[in-house]
Order: C-alpha cells, then sequence, then structure tokens
C-alpha cells in the first residue's frame, strides 16, 4: 500500500471501512518461522554438476589442440 493512500488497491480496505495489518502481508507468501535460511542459501547457491564429469576435459582437450595447430600453422607459415 502506497503511503498516505487512500484506500488499498489489493484489499479495498479503506478509511471506512478500517485498515487491516492482516490484508497488508497476506498473500505474499512470507517465509514463517520454520523458514530455514542456512538450508535455503545452501540449495540455491551450491554448485551443481554439469551432468558429464567428462565434459570438462573435453573442453580442455579441444582448447589444446586448437591452440596446438594455431601454433603449427603459424611456424610453418
Amino acid at each position: 500500500m502506497e503511503p498516505g493512500a487512500r484506500a488499498c488497491p489489493a484489499c479495498g480496505s479503506d478509511e471506512n471501512t478500517g485498515w487491516s495489518e492482516a490484508a497488508k502481508s497476506d498473500g505474499l507468501d512470507l517465509p514463517d518461522d520454520s523458514f530455514d535460511y542456512e538450508e535455503f542459501v545452501k540449495r540455491e547457491f551450491e554448485q551443481k554438476s554439469s551432468g558429464l564429469p567428462g565434459l570438462r576435459w573435453l573442453w580442455w582437450v579441444a582448447a589444446v589442440v586448437v591452440v596446438a595447430a594455431l601454433l603449427l600453422a603459424w611456424l610453418k607459415g
């Protein structure tokens, strides 16, 4: 609700019907007392594996092959 507003656009509360503290936070899906912040951070920000453990090495091998090919072409040219 905007400060100084005459009515709440979400719930319709106004000066005549009364302001409800519950109307300000209902439906916002805020965490309750059982919310575990540490578990949330771990779940959201831990490193996720790519699913193919050998894929990282494949990129390194491809990079080395490309660099070697460029170096060989430069030396011959």
